[in-house]
């Protein structure tokens, strides 16, 4: 299949106009220009590479908590339409028997290429920065508790959010560097000294920069500024105009040049209406596309996708549109280890997503296929 586009985006950037030709379920040659040849299907807008959510809760009214695959289909299924080809089940803080249980349920579908891995945001995180999480339920981190938990999934956790300030932190940092999982840095008090620590044990991303975790102050610059001026560090952030100023974004993406991914941190009502949700054991009311804990008003994740999250860093925050592009494929996905998405080259996998001239989702390919709209 010949496709050509108004702006094709490719890893050296964007090309006007552009093509590419996909055989099967891979890109085989990418360019920019004019084909010779007649093209299958001209596309107006811009052709980008499908989206990588590194951070995703649920969607659809659905949630991946519980496991279930009929769930976790819808979950899929929602962020698909709206561009994100590759996605990351993440978990909230619970007890060990039932993470145990949702790991176990989730890691047929990364075995089968629906799911790019499953992310363990708690239970070992910050009482003073718990956000959505339930503060019975965290703890310090016990390797033994961690080694449990990543067995269950049989290499199919690929990420682990802490905070590196906790009894056994950087014990755990290296435990999940040697079996190669992301030691992610979040809902920390951290110092920024114990921050460095982290980073030197071998933290690679932050969970969602800036929120909870203690912030910058002129005599303790905290976590935010270790993480962010670090080059071997990559940090998430959701650009959904509720958890950070547009400012904010704006000097975060350029201050870690691609290093930054964009992550929806996604709940059930992702794509849904407003209402009544859970989001693992809490309870969450979402009022006006906005999430937040029915005991204490807490922003209880977002409701955000990722072509919103593109839209909004490039129409309200002001980023260049290959820069907001990059971090909601490319670098997610090199994050992850994920070799075969991310970009649009040969022998990728054919994952596109076609935006039109305001970067709303127009047609979504994965695998070569494009889905029902």
């Amino acid at each position: 299949m010949l496709l050509t586009a108004d702006r094709v985006v490719l890893p050296a950037g964007s090309v006007e106009p552009g093509w590419v030709e996909t055989d099967g379920n891979r890109v085989v040659a990418a360019g920019a220009g004019t084909r010779p040849a007649p093209a299958d299907r001209h596309l107006a807008g811009t052709l980008a590479p499908g989206f990588v959510d590194a951070h995703c809760h649920g969607g659809g009214g659905a949630s991946f908590t519980s496991g279930d695959p009929v769930e976790a289909a819808t979950v899929l299924a929602t962020h698909r339409a709206h561009g994100t080809t590759s996605l990351v089940a993440s978990l909230v803080t619970d007890t060990t028997e039932r993470l145990e249980a949702s790991v176990r349920a989730l890691a047929p579908l990364v075995r089968a290429g629906e799911l790019a891995g499953i992310h363990l945001e708690g239970p070992w995180l910050s009482q003073a920065h718990c956000g959505a999480h339930d503060p019975a339920l965290l703890r310090a981190p016990d390797p033994a508790e961690v080694t449990r938990l990543i067995d269950a999934g049989a290499g199919t956790v690929v990420m682990v959010t802490l905070a590196p300030e906790l009894a056994h932190s950087l014990e755990v940092v290296g435990l999940l560097r040697r079996r190669g999982v992301v030691a992610a840095l979040g809902h920390s008090d951290a110092s920024y000294a114990v921050a460095r620590e982290a980073l030197d044990a071998g933290v690679g991303v932050a969970t969602h920069l800036f929120n909870a975790m203690r912030p910058v102050h002129h005599r303790e610059p905290g976590p935010v500024l270790a993480l962010v001026e670090d080059p071997r560090a990559r940090v998430e952030l959701i650009a959904d105009g509720i958890h950070l100023h547009p400012r904010v974004l704006h000097w975060a993406a350029t201050s870690a040049p691609h290093r930054f991914l964009l992550v929806t941190d996604a709940m059930g009502a992702a794509g849904a209406a407003d209402g009544d949700y859970e989001l693992g054991p809490a309870a969450v009311e979402v009022r006006e596309g906005v999430a937040r804990l029915a005991t204490n008003g807490a922003i209880a994740g977002s409701t955000l996708t990722m072509d919103r999250a593109v839209r909004y860093a490039v129409q309200v925050a002001g980023l260049p549109l290959d820069a907001a592009v990059e971090a909601a494929t490319a670098t997610p996905a090199a994050l992850l280890g994920l070799d075969d998405v991310g970009v649009i080259a040969p022998g990728r996998r054919a994952d596109l997503v076609h935006l039109d001239d305001d970067l709303e989702v127009v047609g979504v390919m994965r695998g070569g296929t494009w889905l029902p709209r």
